[in-house]
């Protein structure tokens, strides 16, 4: 890439001689920046920059953007000061230039901290100015057309990223142009043997592929002439990452992909696109499921076409597209085909509401301290196929694949989301956990007494919706979250054989808590007790820490670790660590069922009381260490377990009779039944029953919560000690 194309492809849409003059003296200023710099290539440095600049000039980007494309690595890779480029070229393009830039000169304790440091940076920079992210694209598509001269490892780490990232990130912005050939490049360094063996196959079959096409758009071509339709017909050829894909999720073989070829229609209105669908599915036979109306219900990221597939003759499949040009404009270029600092415009709210994901994405992640964390949120929550459900009014709500009514009710409002207690999908009740589908319609049922579980941070897939929830744990339930967390640190280090009262010192927890911008030891009890910070991070941190203020790690005593000792007999249904003939009783005040993780406590004349892990008592006890005992299930088939269970579920008659039938069917002996109504018209039924282990427990809520109008099924504490068969 010259200047002089450079030139070309900007005075094709921008006329300006004034800015013409900008770009130039933007080259000039680059070119001296980076004088005697190379590329690993052997090519002058200022090769990329005109690159970048050319990619975003295709993208028929405004004149501060192109700017930044020639300027963007000055502030990284030379000695040029922020300063010196706002004196030179104006604030707007430094604050650009400086949203890019990543952050190589500050201290990181990991690559993948570094990373994510560096994306959080540019998503508040994307979040002011989304120019930021379109000339990280480009940088990022011209660095993938010059990769081969890096070494194998490194093609391979940075492809990763591409595919992971920088792609789905292009779709989100709708810039398929972008996405397709990052796609293609990232799968050519990842695979080479996949890549190259579809690369052959797909020239094979070219000649007879091309021959089908024309035929085709030969048929279309004389059809719309006779309906009075205008159009431009073209054949698309799938990329070949899109090919692959497609054969690993169905489990083909390239010889079982027929639809390896799209026809594009392009019409002049709306009314002629759905004119056009009428004519192809006239010609040929529609394929059931196949066809979606993008211009009815558009994509987040402003894509609109009719995608149907159909049938032709030999039973050859074909994907036809029909869109406008507007629209096909938007398809090649996404949200830098509606520019609104290019068209002057400063307040355009069309354009603000398709960049909603954006600061969805700065809400939640200001709560995820942790760099693994939150580059697997990034991945997930962004970068998922999605799903597009609806509101009782009609409302289109884009969600992650896999969300579940809880995401949905968190993404309308929080407090809908912290009072849900039950969800209606095309007019039934669903459970919390069932998985939204495209096209559902959402009501969401709230409680001024409802709350969030814990067991909502399992089911939801949204990082929004888990924020929101840690979130409430985080400023409701404090004093808990201090517990917990406590609990689970001193847990999580007794397993690695040390000493909690020496990791877990107010001094040190302080200062492994202002790296994640937590005050004191207690906010970081709290922290790990939400599941705000991660346990396992934390220990490595505060090992660490502890190195540095104390010496070796092998100052640090392990546990005293007994041998197990297996007991002559089982005791009631439990064994424990080196101990024979005790009294065992299981504690009323959690009820553990075999399955759940247990722990032994002992009392004092009461022999051994057998507590959950997750029991409040057990963190309340947890200053009498030395007189807990590592116990074990025994399997048994003479025991049976207490159990009581809550239901909540709207009244209707009959109700509690479906709910009684529901357990004995399984045979379950019923101890106890308690219901009661309340004044928003609910009914609360507890129940109490035996069982033999956590997994009979699970079938028996299952069964009821696929009762009609049930909102939630929980397990309670309560009932008495195990019972034996005669």
């Amino acid at each position: 890439m010259s200047l002089q194309q450079l030139k070309r492809r900007f005075t094709r849409y921008n006329k300006k001689r004034e800015d013409w003059a900008l770009v130039r003296k933007a080259y000039q200023f680059a070119l001296k920046a980076h004088e005697g710099q190379k590329r690993v290539s052997g090519d002058s440095f200022i090769t990329h920059p005109l690159g970048v600049a050319s990619i975003l000039a295709e993208l028929e980007l405004d004149l501060v953007t192109i700017m930044t494309g020639l300027l963007h690595d000055v502030l990284e890779d030379t000695p040029v000061t922020y300063e010196e480029l706002d004196d030179e070229f104006g604030e707007e393009v430094a604050a650009l230039v400086d949203g890019v830039t990543k952050l190589s000169r500050m201290e990181f304790r990991s690559k993948e901290e570094h990373q994510a440091e560096t994306w959080r940076k540019m998503f508040v920079a994307m979040a002011r100015d989304i120019r930021v992210i379109l000339v990280k694209l480009a940088d990022r598509t011209h660095n993938m057309r010059t990769l081969r001269y890096l070494n194998n490892s490194k093609q391979k780490e940075i492809a990763r990223e591409t595919l992971e990232i920088y792609a789905p990130l292009a779709h989100r912005l709708g810039i398929y142009k972008i996405k397709w050939e990052l796609e293609d490049l990232a799968f050519r360094y990842l695979n080479a043997d996949d890549y190259y063996y579809l690369v052959d196959k797909l020239a094979k079959k070219r000649k007879e592929r091309e021959e089908f096409i024309n035929q085709v758009i030969e048929i279309l071509r004389k059809k719309l002439d006779e309906a009075g339709l205008k159009a431009d017909i073209s054949g698309r050829p799938k990329h070949i990452y899109s090919i692959y894909h497609k054969m690993k999720e169905q489990g083909k073989d390239f010889s079982e992909i027929y639809d390896l070829t799209a026809v594009r229609i392009i019409v002049e209105t709306i009314r002629d696109c759905y004119a056009s669908l009428g004519v192809v599915h006239t010609l040929w036979r529609p394929i059931p499921g196949q066809f979606n109306d993008y211009i009815a219900m558009p994509k987040p990221n402003m894509y609109q076409s009719l995608h149907t597939t159909v049938v032709c003759a030999e039973n050859e499949l074909l994907e036809v597209q029909i869109r406008t040009k507007e629209m096909h404009r938007t398809a090649e270029y996404g949200i830098a085909a509606h520019w609104k600092y290019k068209e002057k415009v400063k307040d355009d709210k069309e354009f603000e509401e398709k960049l909603s994901w954006l600061r969805q994405l700065l809400e939640w992640q200001q709560d995820l301290k942790d760099a693994h964390e939150f580059m697997e949120h990034l991945k997930i929550d962004l970068f998922s196929d999605e799903v597009f459900v609806f509101t009782p009014r009609g409302d289109v709500i884009d969600l992650p694949k896999g969300s579940v009514p809880l995401d949905f009710a968190y993404r309308i409002h929080t407090d809908i989301g912290n009072h849900c207690v039950g969800a209606k999908v095309n007019g039934r009740i669903v459970p919390l956990d069932y998985q939204l589908k495209t096209g559902d319609i959402l009501e969401i049922i709230t409680s001024k007494q409802g709350t969030p579980s814990r067991d909502w941070l399992k089911i939801v897939k949204s990082s929004q919706a888990k924020s929101k929830i840690r979130g409430w744990f985080k400023r409701e339930r404090r004093e808990e979250n201090i517990s917990k967390g406590k609990e689970i640190l001193e847990r999580d280090i007794r397993k690695l054989q040390l000493e909690p009262h020496l990791l877990l010192k107010d001094q040190l927890l302080e200062d492994v808590g202002r790296k994640y911008n937590l005050l004191s030891a207690d906010d970081v009890y709290a922290a790990v007790g939400y599941g705000g910070v991660s346990s396992k991070q934390l220990i490595t941190k505060l090992r660490d820490e502890y190195k540095k203020k104390f010496g070796e790690e092998k100052n640090l005593p392990p546990v005293e670790i007994k041998p197990w000792k297996e007991a002559s007999r089982p005791l009631r249904g439990v064994r424990i660590q080196g101990i024979d003939n005790l009294l065992v009783r299981f504690s009323k005040c959690c009820n553990p069922l075999p399955g759940d993780e247990i722990t032994g406590f002992v009392t004092r004349g009461r022999g051994v009381s057998i507590h959950r892990i997750d029991c409040p008592n057990v963190a309340l006890l947890k200053s009498l260490k030395e007189r807990f005992l590592d116990v074990r299930w025994e399997a048994t088939d003479d025991l049976s377990f207490p159990v009581e269970i809550e239901i909540i579920a709207m009244e209707r008659p009959g109700f509690l009779a479906e709910v009684m039938y529901a357990v004995s069917e399984s045979k379950i002996n019923i101890t106890a039944v308690n219901g009661r109504t309340t004044r928003d018209k609910m009914v609360v039924v507890n129940l109490t029953f035996v069982v033999k282990n956590l997994e009979q427990l699970e079938h028996i809520m299952n069964k009821v919560r696929r009762l009609k109008d049930v909102y939630s099924v929980r397990r309670r504490s309560g009932s008495s000690s195990a019972v034996r068969k005669k």
